[in-house]
């Protein structure tokens, strides 16, 4: 028990105030995505959307996000990650208070293209900013700790929204709200005037006025990581379109069920991620974590096509959790450390980018695949992609690693 508890003091120990706070702020951001899991069973019975349909508003759900994670990594490097992570979440509150008035299929599009615009600027300008406050050999660590808060309020979010949603679907929107507000209140009040401590954090590469910075745009070896990055996403993010759809039309679980099931993947990030990235980043590399990760996600899927008991159901969950721990951060680590000084937020929202791609993307071909060939065809092109993943970073992440590349 004590070895177990040095572990974890030391998984957390070498983190800044900073970074501990930005990752309560987007824990009570998180928090309010109890929605997510529940749009497409929302559209569906509440609106009387048709599963296509849904698709189509869950891709322009996406569409915003690529616009949000441009605009604030760009917007970032002009003013600054603290005036962008502010606004996005102050206009971020009235926006979702206001999502039950929109009816059409029409309406519900724009409007969700419009919120996650405004959201998703939030994320690059808080990477930008775990990088600020987090010195060099900490970053997986934080970028984990981040990632903890994220899956600690998608663990409550779902779990409690499985249950509002039982009384009232408008109760989901409105939490949704509170919680950007009070993340915007706590961010505001912690950061506003604090200085940036830029101790650490940078690469010598940096420090070397000689070398000219790279454009993020036409950065080609990141550019191919980001395409694996987007394969990854787009098969990985089913877990929040499609999987609640096969869980509630053909394993026909309840929506309590359905937000233990997803509460649980967070409740295992909250309780392991810090430690997994902890012991394996000592003896392993990046890209070995990051091909493991992506194998395990494949394997996860891959148990939905033969087997829906329950015991399976939380197995695969539970592997997929595996995957998302050691995948997710480390796409922000090598992204770090490949962008230079005065150009981290276009790094950080390009590589962002390749999840809001996804959110276009993989609802939209998800629902499609499963209308037209049945969910157990979904699930196995997704374990495809999510093979080719892990070959690809095997190959194509190493040279981001190197300096002067």
């Amino acid at each position: 028990m004590m070895k177990i508890l040095k572990i974890y003091i030391d998984a957390y120990s070498g983190l800044s105030k900073e970074s501990w706070m930005l990752a309560i702020v987007m824990l009570l951001n998180r928090m309010g995505s109890m929605v997510l899991p529940f749009l497409g069973i929302y559209m569906i019975s509440e609106l009387g959307f048709t599963l296509e349909n849904s698709g189509i508003v869950l891709s322009c759900f996406g569409i915003g996000s690529v616009v949000g994670s441009w605009l604030g990594g760009w917007i970032t490097d002009k003013i600054g990650n603290f005036k962008v992570q502010a606004i996005s979440l102050f206009l971020s509150a009235p926006l979702f208070l206001i999502l039950p008035l929109f009816k059409t299929v029409e309406s519900f599009a724009v409007i969700m293209l419009i919120l996650s615009s405004i959201s998703e600027m939030f994320r690059p300008a808080n990477s930008v900013a775990i990088t600020r406050y987090a010195r060099k050999e900490n970053i997986t660590r934080a970028f984990s700790l981040n990632r903890m808060a994220v899956n600690l309020g998608f663990s409550i979010g779902p779990s409690l929204g499985g249950f509002l949603s039982y009384y009232s679907y408008d109760l989901l929107f409105y939490c949704n709200a509170g919680a950007a507000l009070i993340a915007g209140i706590v961010f505001f009040v912690f950061f506003n005037g604090r200085k940036e401590r830029n101790t650490g954090n940078t690469e010598e590469l940096e420090l070397d006025k000689t070398v000219k910075e790279r454009n993020a745009y036409t950065d080609v070896p990141f550019l191919v990581f980001n395409l694996f990055c987007i394969l990854f996403s787009i098969a990985f993010f089913q877990i929040l379109n499609t999987l609640p759809l096969f869980y509630k039309d053909v394993v026909k679980l309840t929506q309590s069920e359905i937000g233990l099931l997803m509460g649980f993947s967070g409740f295992l990030i909250v309780v392991f991620e810090m430690l997994l990235i902890h012991y394996t980043e000592k003896k392993f590399t990046v890209t070995q974590l990051l091909v493991f990760g992506s194998f395990v996600t494949a394997i996860s899927y891959f148990i939905f096509v033969f087997n829906h008991t329950l015991g399976f159901l939380y197995l695969g969950i539970g592997l997929m959790s595996i995957g998302e721990m050691l995948v997710l951060p480390l796409m922000s680590t090598v992204t770090a450390f490949r962008s230079q000084k005065n150009n981290k937020g276009a790094y950080m929202g390009l590589n962002g980018m390749s999840v809001s791609v996804a959110f276009i993307v993989s609802p939209f071909l998800g629902t499609h695949v499963a209308t037209s060939y049945g969910f157990n065809t979904l699930w196995v092109i997704t374990s495809i992609i999510l093979f080719v993943v892990a070959i690809g970073y095997h190959f194509f992440t190493k040279p981001l690693l190197q300096k002067n590349v």
